[in-house]
């Protein structure tokens, strides 16, 4: 095989390696999403099952996932005004667990994923 084929055949070999990369990272990216709206839906199901005072409220919490799908933590970030409502609203989004594992890419050393959001209240 000639010089002038063989890089040919390498170039073409890595354009295929980068796109097959491209599609694993575009898969990746879509279960990731798929995962994190699936956690946001069930949560915010739930909120919506329960009568909340103070309508439009709006707490953002913190989400910490295990391996497993189970809720380890919630704490709040920013209050929605209401220390009871934000009790109300971490107790709820704990009882919404357990979710589907987290997708490899999202999990931490420690087995772990973070996730952070606004849960309105009471709509």
């Amino acid at each position: 095989m000639r010089a002038a084929d063989r890089a040919r055949g390498l170039g073409l070999a890595l354009l295929l390696l980068g796109t097959v990369a491209s599609q694993a990272r575009d898969r990746t990216g879509a279960v990731v999403r798929a995962w994190v709206s699936e956690v946001i839906d069930t949560i915010d199901g739930a909120v919506q099952k329960q009568a909340f005072p103070g309508r439009g409220r709006t707490v953002t919490v913190r989400v910490q996932v295990a391996a497993d799908g189970f809720v380890n933590r919630v704490a709040v970030e920013r209050s929605s005004g209401s220390a009871d409502l934000d009790q109300r609203a971490t107790a709820l989004i704990r009882a919404a667990g357990p979710f589907r594992p987290p997708p490899a890419p999202l999990l931490t050393r420690a087995g772990t994923t973070d996730l952070s959001f606004p849960v309105r209240l009471g709509r």
